[in-house]
């Protein structure tokens, strides 16, 4: 199991990647924008920077939904690969066979 911490930690970076996503976008299609003047194009990229941190989308980890462990995320489950292991030998996902030899 992952520290509490480091899993409220990635929640609420989730939350501030949710809230600023409007902001941010707007900010970067008139950085990015050619038509523009170099100056507004300075000034967005110089308010992106005082966004905070943690609103980035690349902040994100993915993370276990079941122990929180960042490691070896299978992401079309959202679970790590013992968490997977785990519940496939208890019997819990179904058509998912533990092979032994």
């Amino acid at each position: 199991m992952a520290k509490k911490s480091s899993i409220e930690k990635n929640k609420h970076r989730r939350e501030l990647v949710a809230k600023y996503a409007e902001k941010r976008a707007a900010l970067l299609a008139t950085a990015n924008d050619e038509s523009r003047s170099m100056e507004e194009r300075f000034e967005a990229r110089l308010k992106l920077a005082e966004l905070p941190r943690n609103s980035s989308k690349t902040r994100i980890v993915n993370r276990c939904g079941v122990t929180g462990r960042p490691r070896a995320y299978y992401r079309k489950l959202g679970m790590s690969r013992i968490a997977l292991r785990e519940l496939g030998s208890q019997g819990l996902i179904p058509g998912l066979v533990k092979s032994s030899w």
